[in-house]
């Protein structure tokens, strides 16, 4: 039997089509592999319905990201199951070697502090880029904030790899404590799919873009 298999996906974005692709590049199989994508499953892209479907059928593992949960505040999924479902999605799921998170992590957190996340943290673990040692975020992620501002995962110092999105300017991130898998797909770029068990990047090209 082959060996289950985690898969992680970069920001989805209502990118359907991409999104079938990379599952057939990454020889998915339902049943044996797990699908875990960052979050920003929704939103900009030409098929969102057609995205949560999909994950539903499969059994996807995510996170919510920003734009999940923009749309779920303004009551944009028509489908009662798929906005039941999406509203279930947790922010942060932390694994036995992996923590998954859309955005990143405030340098002082815990893993135990992870399990209760109140409203204001909900907002920084999806939405932060930037931050200096002390987990303080800059007015402004762009242009690049410069001293004493940094990515997040430079103060990052668990013992488990993150797996996070957001962060399409920055694209494709491979270092030995994190995997960025935002490489917008949505702006015409990549969508990218972290194999853990084989440690492995596989990237599929947008194609049509959306108008």
């Amino acid at each position: 039997m082959p060996t289950a298999r985690r898969i992680f996906v970069g920001d989805i974005q209502g990118c359907l089509e991409p999104l079938e692709r990379l599952l057939v590049a990454v020889d998915f199989v339902r049943g044996r592999d797990r699908l875990l994508p960052v979050g920003d499953l929704v939103n900009k892209g030409p098929d969102s319905p057609g995205v949560l479907a999909l994950l539903m059928r499969l059994g996807a593992e995510p996170v919510l990201g920003n734009h999940d949960l923009h749309w779920l505040k303004r009551d944009c999924v028509v489908d009662p199951r798929q906005r039941a479902w999406l509203a279930a999605v947790p922010i942060v799921r932390v694994l036995d070697d992996v923590i998954l998170v859309h955005g990143g992590l405030h340098p002082h957190w815990t893993e135990s502090h992870l399990a209760q996340l109140g409203p204001a943290e909900v907002d920084y673990a999806v939405n932060v880029r930037y931050c200096d040692a002390d987990g303080h975020r800059p007015a402004a992620d762009w242009p690049p904030p410069g001293p004493p501002y940094r990515p997040w995962d430079d103060f990052y110092r668990g013992s488990k790899r993150v797996v996070f999105g957001h962060w399409a300017r920055r694209g494709l991130v491979v270092r030995p404590h994190c995997v960025g898998l935002d490489t917008g797909c949505v702006y015409g770029g990549k969508l990218s799919a972290w194999i853990a068990e084989d440690d492995r990047i596989v990237q599929v090209d947008a194609g049509r873009q959306p108008r």
